[in-house]
């Protein structure tokens, strides 16, 4: 295996991907777009991990049980300020948002929120 990455697939792809690339202060790798100006594949680094964004293919509508599954990124100690601003980028118009958590038992700073591009996301120092 060369790499894995993480990939999703959302409707809005190229302005999901500005939100995320100002989310993680991060810059597209590489965009491949659709005739319709939508990504057919876009990469970003998110903390030295892929994460690939493409639009939703025709059809695939709505969630398949099984395939739901949540981006969860371990930031560690010190990394307050990280958890805190992509907090605050990705909360803008989010789908469901339980908060900015002060200690939920394994972690003095979490978040978990479901984006408004339909994406789970957890983070937490």
């Amino acid at each position: 295996m060369v790499r894995s990455m993480f990939q999703v697939f959302v409707k809005n792809s190229v302005e999901a991907a500005a939100l995320y690339c100002k989310a993680f202060d991060t810059d597209m790798l590489c965009e491949y777009k659709n005739d319709d100006g939508q990504y057919m594949h876009s990469e970003m680094s998110v903390f030295g991990q892929i994460l690939a964004i493409s639009e939703t293919l025709p059809g695939w509508d709505g969630v398949a049980l099984g395939n739901t599954m949540m981006f969860c990124l371990e930031m560690g100690e010190g990394k307050e300020a990280v958890v805190r601003k992509a907090y605050e980028v990705l909360k803008t118009d989010a789908i469901k948002d339980d908060g900015l958590v002060t200690d939920c038992g394994y972690s003095p700073l979490q978040f978990v929120l479901t984006d408004k591009y339909g994406v789970y996301w957890c983070m937490f120092v």
